[in-house]
């Protein structure tokens, strides 16, 4: 039981950050101005589901799309929590800003829910990075498939807690910067990006411990 309550904080965990959805509320709000409630609730929740499929095949055939080009396990786990620590790294020591993660994005009067409110405002490469090397950290094994199948079920919860976060965090984005100021949403994000960082170097241990004991 707590190895599935460990892979659920896991996913949840490492992507909060990444995704950022309380940072891109302010753009949200921004790109959707002229829409009224009901079309800005609509658009935030096929932004939550997009977000939601985005990062479910990243986590669950990302690293089989790289084990086909013969790259292992143990060294995406090793290149992907560089990459993880990277961010965090960053996003501990970013400037305050109202998208730390994702580039802004000029729309026009038209905008749809896919680009670029899923891609690249809510899901971009970093966070498709992360979900393929929490995809890599699956049990080698499948000896009880029974406990892997509940391992899965808890990443895929995860990432459904992120896609309702987003859809919160976009739904009720005036009230939510509003309530929070930039203050309390700093201080949020800075202590997400220090947990998002240790993840990575978690990460990188376990890949270094797979790669020496295959060399010992």
């Amino acid at each position: 039981m707590q190895n599935i309550i460990n892979a659920f904080l896991l996913v949840y965990a490492a992507l909060f950050p990444i995704v950022n959805p309380i940072g891109s509320a302010p753009l949200f709000l921004r790109m959707t101005r002229g829409r009224t409630t009901a079309e800005r609730s609509v658009l935030a929740q096929s932004v939550a589901r997009n977000s939601f499929f985005l990062l479910l095949g990243s986590l669950f055939i990302g690293s089989h799309v790289l084990e086909f080009f013969g790259i292992t396990l143990p060294v995406v786990r090793v290149a992907g929590g560089l990459v993880v620590a990277a961010f965090g790294w960053r996003l501990l020591h970013a400037p305050v800003e109202p998208d730390l993660n994702n580039p802004k994005v000029d729309t026009g009067p038209t905008i749809d829910a896919f680009y670029p409110l899923t891609m690249p405002l809510t899901v971009g490469p970093g966070s498709i990075s992360v979900a393929v090397t929490l995809g890599s950290q699956r049990p080698m094994a499948a000896d009880d498939l029974t406990h892997l199948a509940m391992l899965g079920g808890a990443a895929v919860a995860g990432l459904a807690a992120i896609a309702i976060t987003i859809f919160v965090s976009y739904r009720f984005a005036d009230r939510i910067i509003m309530f929070l100021g930039a203050r309390g949403t700093d201080v949020v994000m800075r202590l997400s990006a220090f947990i998002l960082f240790c993840i990575g170097i978690q990460i990188i241990w376990n890949g270094l411990s797979a790669l020496l004991g295959k060399t010992l």
